[in-house]
């Protein structure tokens, strides 16, 4: 079971942390990634993690997005920095068994979602 936390609305600039709280047999097994999907587009992959520790993350992303877990292995997190208006958008936490690979059809267990909402 994947729930995520931590949405809510930002002004352009701002910073987001959104969560993920997930077993640890998922994370010490599984690639987790975060992915969003805004109104009227497609879902699309923004960051993941595999069980050793490596990250990817979509080019729109980089240097602004971090994806990490605490020490446990129980949370994951979306930290988002320097947000813009178009990082508006409904965010999921997803796992898959083995190895990552960010694109939505890969993964197979998914979130609720959580909203995030940058103003200009």
């Amino acid at each position: 079971q994947l729930v995520e936390s931590g949405g809510g609305s930002v002004q352009a600039g701002g910073s987001l942390r959104l969560s993920c709280a997930a077993s640890v047999y998922i994370r010490t097994k599984y690639c987790m990634g975060w992915f969003r999907q805004a109104p009227g587009k497609e879902r699309e992959g923004v960051a993941a993690i595999n069980f050793s520790g490596t990250t990817s993350y979509a080019d729109s992303v980089k240097g602004r997005f971090t994806i990490s877990e605490d020490n446990a292995k129980t949370t994951l997190y979306l930290i988002m920095d320097s947000l813009k208006p178009d990082d508006s958008a409904m965010y999921y936490c997803a796992a898959v068994a083995g190895n990552c690979e960010l694109t939505t059809s890969h993964f197979t267990y998914w979130g609720q979602g959580t909203q995030v909402t940058v103003s200009s």
